[in-house]
């Protein structure tokens, strides 16, 4: 059964209207789309990382207009994978399978649903399964899960097997258990444990299922943990995690947990790893979701194989993919060094350092890797191919880039490497200013700290990691600070303030963003704007350096529509009603959200159609004449123009 086949099984599951578990009470879920990549209004994370993030405001009571049940595939990423990635199983970019009770079915539905959709739809072995439940926890009020203990303890016997609950298994070991209590581990909130959650910050009890990759495969006895008690949390390799079912039903409170006006689910199943144990695998990056990818890393590298250099080639394959995701998102992030472009780029360089070692020389390589992961992945996620010309030259500077400056990087590194290899590390005064030293190769030669640090590793040089850390950070916040832009002072919109003159310009930027669009192609978007009552300052994605005659041609596009004297009209729509009606902007999930769309023209004259927040002019003939001053880099594959009104 191929990814393709899991991932369409488990939509066609849920959404169907049959089911022969809980009565044979129906599914009926309806398939919502995957939201961005990259959130909306929501400054505490870089990335969407779950499928629960864009549909937290209808776990919390709002209502869905798709109904209260929901199913679907959400790409997601998590940052803080990225050192994991080269053990066989981690991904920073994975897809989350996810289905959604809003205050309707619970657990009697949950478990028995997901238990058929595992053994019966995709053919997991039942002796296979175990499962962890929540211990209770006596300081917050929340006793143990023992109606979800009960209801996994028939699945089993359905299947043939007697499922014994064990708590305490991380002291005891497996003592021939099959449910497990855990406390903090078995409770989900974006905020981790229960302490660590804020007063708003909804969660609840959690049950996890583990696959059982096999005691014969012996990775506990050659692990480190080979004197530790095995059980299916801890990190020997043989259990691992295929899905969580969140029974979201509390909130953090001023007075403690408090019960949410209703009772949710929120399943959470990572494609990769469900592929990896339906198709009978002990390693995700084996399975058909990676086989064309790695089967090109092996040409580019002249033939070496996967078994041989595993790492390099993992994090070859899990970075690129990544960062074809991030790019061709339809918000698409660019390399940079602050911020989400940060980790684009420290994607894209560690995958290509790891190519300098498998050898690779072909130049430009990595846009190869691109177009293999939008044509496996661009049925689901169409935007990888509408956009994959962009991915791919921004691959090839990014490249270009960091070849030039790599083998400066090295040359300096070493003269790095050479002053402190023979220093004892506990000497923190032998090591002065090494954060100041390493974050300084990175901004100059564009040499990532987690390279230096492998190249550290390969020479088995020692430097003090939390001194290191301390003084890497505090330069990289001056950095960020010196670098930040259009982040003082902006107000809705990018505009900073909402007077007349102000809001005139605001009009502008839609004119000018649909006369860019028309003179260098629909792949422009803007990217960030800032607005003052005296000029317009717009961020627009672009390759390259516009020409004279092209700024010309849209000053010229700009003043026609306002010599037309042309009305602007606004309308409140939801929405998909909003991109069914071709209005520019980016859309996630939040469907039933209503948005302003504001409208330049009339009839078979209408200029631009956006979602905007406002304020606007009534007529464009109250504008002026709009003049280009100035059209420079912005950022990488970033052009910003100042413009103002006459």
């Amino acid at each position: 059964m191929t990814s393709k086949e899991i991932r369409q099984k488990y939509l066609e599951f849920f959404s169907s209207k049959g089911g022969s578990a809980s009565g044979g009470k129906s599914r009926g879920h309806v398939i919502i789309p995957s939201a961005s990549l990259i959130p909306e209004n929501d400054s505490s994370t870089l990335f969407i990382g779950s499928g629960m993030q864009p549909l937290v405001p209808y776990l919390l009571g709002a209502k869905h207009p798709a109904g209260t049940r929901l199913v679907n595939s959400q790409k997601s990423f998590r940052a803080e994978d990225i050192e994991d990635v080269g053990d066989s199983r981690h991904h920073t970019v994975f897809e989350m399978l996810g289905n959604w009770s809003l205050g309707d079915y619970f657990k009697q539905e949950q478990l028995s649903w997901i238990f058929e959709f595992l053994t019966k739809e995709i053919n997991i072995d039942p002796k296979r399964l175990y499962v962890t439940v929540f211990r209770g926890n006596d300081e917050i009020g929340i006793p143990r899960d023992a109606e979800a203990v009960e209801i996994w303890k028939k699945l089993f016997l359905s299947a043939g097997i007697e499922a014994k609950d064990v708590d305490n298994s991380w002291e005891n070991g497996l003592d021939d258990g099959r449910i497990f209590y855990y406390g903090d581990k078995n409770w989900w909130s974006r905020s981790g444990a229960p302490a660590k959650m804020p007063v708003g910050e909804p969660g609840g009890p959690d049950s996890e299922m583990f696959y059982d990759l096999g005691a014969d495969l012996k990775r506990h006895e050659n692990s480190p943990w080979k004197d530790e008690p095995c059980h299916v949390n801890c990190d020997c390799g043989r259990f691992v995690e295929i899905g969580n079912n969140v029974f979201m039903e509390f909130i953090r409170t001023e007075k403690g947990f408090e019960k949410l006006p209703q009772k949710n689910v929120d399943f959470g199943g990572g494609l990769e790893r469900l592929t990896m144990v339906a198709q009978g695998k002990d390693n995700s990056f084996e399975t058909d979701m990676f086989e064309h990818i790695l089967n090109k890393i092996s040409m580019l590298s002249g033939g070496k194989v996967y078994k041989d250099n595993v790492r390099a080639f993992e994090v070859i394959a899990d970075h690129l993919k990544a960062a074809t995701f991030i790019v061709g998102d339809d918000k698409g992030i660019l390399p940079s060094n602050v911020g989400a472009g940060y980790i684009v780029r420290r994607l894209l360089r560690r995958a290509i350092r790891y190519g300098r070692m498998l050898g690779i020389t072909e130049y430009p390589w990595t846009k190869e890797i691109a177009k293999i992961v939008a044509h496996d992945y661009g049925d689901v996620f169409p935007e990888l191919r509408k956009n994959i010309d962009f991915v791919i030259e921004e691959f090839k500077k990014e490249e270009e880039k960091f070849n030039k400056t790599i083998e400066k990087g090295l040359k300096e590194f070493e003269k790095f490497s050479s002053f402190y290899k023979d220093k004892d590390w506990k000497h923190l005064s032998d090591f002065s200013d090494v954060g100041k030293k390493l974050f300084d190769l990175f901004q100059t030669y564009g040499f990532p700290l987690e390279m230096s640090l492998e190249e550290l590793s390969i020479k088995k040089i020692y430097i003090p990691i939390e001194k290191m850390y301390k003084e890497f950070e505090e330069e990289q916040k001056k950095h960020q600070e010196q670098s930040r832009t259009a982040s003082a002072g902006t107000f809705k919109g990018g505009l900073a303030d909402a007077s007349r003159e102000t809001t005139k310009l605001h009009t502008a930027a839609h004119l000018l963003l649909a006369a860019l669009r028309k003179v260098l192609g629909d792949h422009v978007t803007q990217k960030g704007s800032n607005i003052t009552a005296e000029r317009l300052r717009f961020d627009f994605s672009h390759p390259e350096k516009m020409t004279d005659a092209q700024k010309i041609e849209v000053e010229k596009i700009v003043n026609e529509a306002i010599a037309k004297d042309l009305p602007v009209s606004c309308e409140e729509l939801n929405l998909d009603e909003a991109k069914a009606k071709g209005a520019m902007g980016v859309f996630d999930s939040k469907y039933g959200e209503k948005v302003k769309v504001y409208k330049i023209g009339e009839g078979s004259d209408v200029i631009s159609y956006e979602i905007c927040g406002g304020p606007h002019v009534e007529r464009t003939g109250e504008l002026g004449h709009f003049k280009i001053q100035k059209e420079e880099s912005s950022s990488s594959g970033v052009r910003r123009i100042k413009a103002i009104l006459e």
